[in-house]
């Protein structure tokens, strides 16, 4: 008599740098903050009045009364607390009661010490602590973003299915898409999943960003320290672009992590065995977590939309013609450059992906021409106003699970258990001519264990 009824929708989370770290053990925080480099990044990434609280007493080696914080701004009650409960959730600053009872805030001594260091200097250098000779195989930063753009793509050219440079994807690669939901073996195949299709559609940055979130949630079960490898990637963040670094002095963890930063593109070494590696631009804003600027920097824009659905990309790149036809309708194809239609139904077969509307308009704007640039807006608000439209004529629907009861033997049947389920707060629908009610799935067990009550004392 009850079926079941369930329907899912997944959007794909990306964290940033703050949110991850909440995620992590105390005891793997704690080690973490042993380091200059990673105190200074996530200095940088706490809400601006959080950092106003550090700074005033990271000289301080005493508890200070938490009425004595509470002065030193005049922003809204709200938002101090959520400023102190930001740094409490990291371990920057704990409670401790100051004499006669009265709460304080004491900085992690340990915190503090590093970013002492990091802000005015000391210590040993992060990385790269051996001078190293003049390489005969210098790289400058146009080749190291252009070797970055190559090994990354490669992995969305995986994803797509297509066979351009997916010979430098290995099984690395392979087990942190699959892991991370972007992918699933289908027929004995990788194939890309909604989640795969919502991630194709950020910006590099974030999708780097994302990407290293699965691969460290794997980083134990390959046998790796969590701890060296975050470390090495804060170290990494402060680095210079176009600077090359030695490998003397790291662990054989970080040697091994470097290895896979390499194959996803986030350093350059010639050689696996090499002495001297170069961050590219994607290790050294990696700190920044989800890009926060509006255009992607690590590719030129060539996308020119048109208020009458026009979409025309100015693009060789299959990739790229790949992406903008998950949501539009290919027209013409020439040796440069492509015509596309952005329609009702290119748009809602999007939607059916799992992709959203931002996420479409997002990618419009973010690899936009540079004379599209010079709008204001970017993207056409027909375009935008059109595009969010077509996902609220999807959305008018709203799916939750439950359970369906249905056949029941007579209407008194039928009254009594739809009276206790609305007694209970669980019902969700009902229909008394068929004698059919859904109730929510959190409430299917309490019902069902009143209905086996009822027929047994009956």
């Amino acid at each position: 008599m009850a079926t079941t009824i369930a329907t899912k929708a997944k959007k794909l989370a990306c964290k940033d740098l703050h949110s991850f770290l909440r995620t992590l053990p105390p005891t793997v925080l704690d080690h973490l903050y042993c380091h200059p480099a990673t105190c200074l990044a996530v200095f940088r990434d706490l809400p601006e009045l959080s950092r106003h609280y550090v700074m005033r007493i990271m000289f301080v080696e005493q508890a200070v009364a938490q009425a004595v914080v509470r002065q030193w701004s005049t922003a809204p009650q709200e938002e101090q607390l959520e400023a102190a409960a930001a740094l409490m959730e990291l371990r920057v600053w704990y409670e401790k009661p100051l004499p006669g009872g009265m709460p304080g805030w004491l900085l992690n001594h340990v915190f503090r010490k590093n970013l002492h260091t990091a802000l005015l200097g000391g210590g040993n250098p992060w990385i790269g602590n051996k001078d190293l000779t003049i390489d005969k195989y210098a790289k400058d930063i146009p080749f190291l973003d252009k070797y970055a753009l190559e090994r990354w793509e490669c992995v969305l050219h995986f994803m797509v299915g297509s066979n351009q440079g997916t010979d430098g994807v290995n099984t690395d690669i392979t087990d942190v898409l699959l892991h991370s939901g972007l992918m699933r073996v289908d027929e004995g195949e990788p194939s890309i999943t909604a989640e795969g299709f919502q991630f194709l559609l950020m910006d590099t940055s974030s999708q780097v960003w994302f990407f290293l979130l699965q691969y460290l949630d794997t980083v134990q079960s390959r046998g790796m320290d969590l701890v060296e490898c975050l470390t090495f990637l804060f170290q990494l963040s402060f680095s210079t672009l176009g600077k090359d670094y030695c490998t003397e002095g790291m662990s054989e963890n970080q040697l091994r992590f470097l290895q896979h930063l390499r194959e996803f593109g986030l350093v350059y070494q010639r050689k696996r065995k090499s002495h001297r590696y170069y961050p590219t631009r994607l290790a050294v804003n990696i700190v920044s977590g989800l890009s926060k600027a509006a255009v992607d920097t690590h590719r030129p824009g060539f996308i020119v939309v048109e208020t009458n659905y026009r979409v025309y990309a100015y693009t060789d790149s299959p990739l790229q013609i790949a992406l903008l036809a998950l949501f539009c309708d290919m027209l013409y194809r020439f040796p440069n450059m492509a015509a596309a239609n952005l329609s009702r139904t290119s748009v809602r077969a999007a939607l059916s992906r799992g992709i959203t509307a931002d996420q479409i308009l997002h990618y419009l704007q973010s690899h936009a021409h540079p004379e599209m640039l010079k709008n204001s807006p970017v993207v056409p608000p027909t375009i935008t106003d059109q595009v969010k439209l077509w996902e609220l004529e999807r959305d008018r629907f709203k799916f939750n699970d439950g359970v369906m009861y249905n056949q029941f033997l007579s209407q008194a049947d039928f009254e009594l258990l739809r009276n206790y389920a609305k007694d209970m707060n669980v019902l969700v629908w009902e229909m008394p001519e068929k004698r059919v009610l859904i109730v929510t799935k959190s409430g299917h067990d309490d019902v069902k264990r009143f209905w086996k009550r009822q027929k047994a004392s009956s």
